[in-house]
């Protein structure tokens, strides 16, 4: 690298919030498949501790080496469901143990793939995996889980969007914070690194290092230097940074796999903020010409933020996969919160913004009192989105029981806090209860 070029990376790191937000390794549990679940148990924790016990300590020596922060350190799994057979909801309990015992004796923050991919029905495996989440992520620490109920190539589950909103306020009855592991995805992909919808598709290789990075400090730290330009400078000055960030990303991530002896996956250049000022995606936007993150234009800088940061990391790496693009979640970005506590950012806002960005409704709090079928009605909203635009749509959705609107949810960490939002006073509960199968848009069928 040239002199100029490490001057610039140590000035990302130094100055701007760049960092490497997650190392995930990605582990099939294919192989673990025994006679009894307990024994299926104890094959999913041996594997796990096998391949992941120098994981969290290669990280930390590439940290050291190169100066560049890595903020998280994770695992992915194949989704439990699949491997679930004809366990029972208490079965699958062992299974989420042994990933949380797993998780703690390697030393990650989280452990994701207690998942089931449902867009088209259930299996035995996919409901038993359901009905155990609410005790699975109240008598868990690190275990992540995602619900897939919708394709563009299957529809959507409409079966499985109401077992979902009722889950969802299962837990809510058991934790003020569990939900804050789950998320309910459309058209979730293989290769995601971040959580809590991480899991390990069964077309990936058997161990695999994926690699999350972000930078919005970075991004907004240079689009400052372009005050008052056109705005396709504005997008070439994002496609440059993306381009730069990604390459650390590329490095760290091949770097980790060598010396750990599996493969490279891919590198997801998504912008993650985190809570602290100056890492936000809202402030990214008010960068870009807006007063505040909400008002008219907010769907125009986001998508053009989001193809910038795409473009530029696809001429970066060769294994750019993932979400990759930006995130919105409303807890975990200060310039979010400012907006909804502003009243400038509604629900309504934020779902329009999730036709153009990577994920869709991610840590909204919402009253305690809002109805399951409300809740399904909102997962229902972004399933739509994702699946009739051929991109990943998700839903976390956060209802904490005696809250009101305006009040503040603390859910700890990178997590964040989240005002609570007002939700529609109209019910949706006779769409939800028809139950059946939306089906897929006409051009998913391309046989």
């Amino acid at each position: 690298m040239e002199t100029t070029q490490i001057t610039e990376t140590i000035n990302m790191v130094a100055e701007e919030h760049l960092d490497i937000r997650t190392v995930t390794m990605g582990i099939s549990l294919l192989d673990t498949v025994a006679g009894t679940p307990a024994a299926t148990a104890k094959n999913i924790y041996d594997k796990i501790t096998t391949y992941a016990k120098d994981l969290v300590a290669v990280a930390q020596q590439i940290e050291r080496e190169f100066g560049i922060p890595i903020t998280n350190k994770r695992i992915s799994v194949t989704p439990i469901a699949l491997i679930a057979g004809k366990a029972t909801p208490d079965d699958m309990l062992l299974y989420a143990h042994a990933l949380d015992d797993a998780a703690k004796t390697v030393g990650v923050d989280f452990i994701g793939g207690y998942s089931a991919l449902v867009q088209k029905g259930f299996a035995n495996g996919d409901l038993a995996l359901v009905k155990s989440l609410p005790r699975a992520l109240t008598e868990t620490d690190l275990v992540m889980s995602s619900v897939n109920i919708g394709s563009s190539k299957a529809g959507i589950n409409l079966d499985a969007v109401k077992l979902m909103g009722e889950t969802i306020k299962a837990i809510t009855d058991k934790s003020d914070t569990a939900n804050a592991k789950l998320v309910v995805f459309a058209n979730a992909v293989e290769d995601n690194p971040f959580m809590a919808g991480a899991f390990h598709g069964v077309t990936e290789a058997d161990v695999v290092i994926n690699v999350g990075v972000s930078g919005p400090g970075v991004v907004k730290r240079a689009l400052e230097k372009v005050k008052g330009e056109p705005i396709h400078i504005v997008a070439e000055t994002v496609k440059k940074t993306a381009f730069k960030i990604t390459r650390v990303g590329q490095m760290v991530g091949a770097l980790a796999a060598e010396r750990l002896g599996v493969e490279f996956g891919i590198v997801d250049l998504s912008l993650a903020p985190t809570p602290a000022r100056g890492d936000s995606v809202a402030e990214v936007l008010e960068e870009i010409g807006l007063e505040m993150v909400g008002t008219h234009g907010t769907t125009a800088a986001l998508m053009l933020l989001n193809d910038a940061v795409k473009k530029g990391g696809v001429m970066a790496s060769q294994r750019v996969g993932g979400l990759s693009g930006a995130f919105i979640p409303v807890s975990e970005d200060a310039g979010m919160i400012d907006a909804v506590e502003a009243g400038i950012l509604s629900l309504a806002k934020l779902e329009a913004m999730t036709a153009v960005c990577s994920v869709g409704l991610d840590m909204i709090a919402v009253p305690g009192d809002t109805s399951a079928t409300t809740i399904a009605a909102m997962i229902a909203d972004e399933a739509a989105i994702g699946v009739q635009n051929n991109k990943t749509t998700a839903v976390r959705v956060l209802p904490t029981n005696g809250t009101k609107v305006g009040d503040m949810v603390d859910y700890g960490g990178l997590l964040g806090t989240a005002p609570v939002m007002p939700v529609v006073p109209k019910s949706s509960a006779d769409f939800i209860n028809r139950g059946g199968h939306i089906p897929a848009p006409i051009h998913s069928f391309k046989n």
